[in-house]
């Protein structure tokens, strides 16, 4: 069966307190050739049958209506990534 991954990030202006705790202990932990970090979200839709433009323009309006909040996030990929 296809999956469809949404990937979900924090708009540029929001603060993103997870990313800033990974930004400063990646050094700690031997880390040193990033200059920043942003957290993002993941989700993995399963379909049964094809992954059609019509499921994928699903999976997009889905993801804009619910899986993100659309005041703070931008949906910033949806795919098709081969089988579940």
């Amino acid at each position: 069966m296809p999956r469809i991954v949404v990937e979900v990030m924090p708009k540029p202006e929001i603060l993103d307190p997870q990313g800033k705790a990974i930004a400063s202990a990646l050094p700690h932990l031997g880390f040193d050739a990033f200059a920043g970090v942003r957290q993002g979200r993941r989700f993995e839709l399963t379909v049964e049958g094809d992954a059609t433009d019509e499921v994928l323009a699903q999976a997009r309006r889905a993801a804009e209506e619910m899986l993100s909040n659309p005041v703070i996030e931008d949906v910033v990929d949806v795919r098709v990534e081969g089988d579940a």
